[in-house]
């Protein structure tokens, strides 16, 4: 698998998302891309508790622990490399988390507008 160059949404160097918990398409600390990722793992999203209940209700429960997976489960504040269009369906329904924009891919606004991303920046 060849990565897609390691660029965010500004056209400079991603920054990394999170190592604990260690997130990422490959499991590098960065919303990182490349051809083979279908999810587009590109948003660098901080979880709240309405989103993580959200994400849940629509089948992807990113809370609950998956130890056989190595997976400790997600709690608000957790950073997390989001799939872009799990990320517009949260905001078309109101609830989408912050975004770290810095450690967000590019290949994001392939699927969510840039102005829309940007209301959710971090401060």
């Amino acid at each position: 698998m060849k990565a897609d160059p390691s660029v965010n949404i500004y056209g400079e160097t991603l920054i990394p998302c999170s190592t604990e918990p260690l997130t990422g398409f490959f499991r590098d600390g960065a919303c990182n891309t490349c051809a083979s990722d279908q999810g587009s793992h590109t948003v660098c999203a901080v979880m709240t508790d309405e989103f993580l209940a959200y994400s849940k209700y629509v089948g992807n429960d990113l809370s609950t622990p998956r130890p056989e997976y190595g997976f400790a489960g997600l709690k608000a504040g957790d950073s997390w490399c989001l799939c872009a269009a799990r990320f517009l369906q949260a905001h078309d329904e109101g609830c989408a988390p912050k975004v770290n924009l810095a450690a967000t891919h590019l290949r994001a606004t392939d699927i969510v507008p840039l102005r829309v991303l940007e209301q959710y920046a971090l401060p």
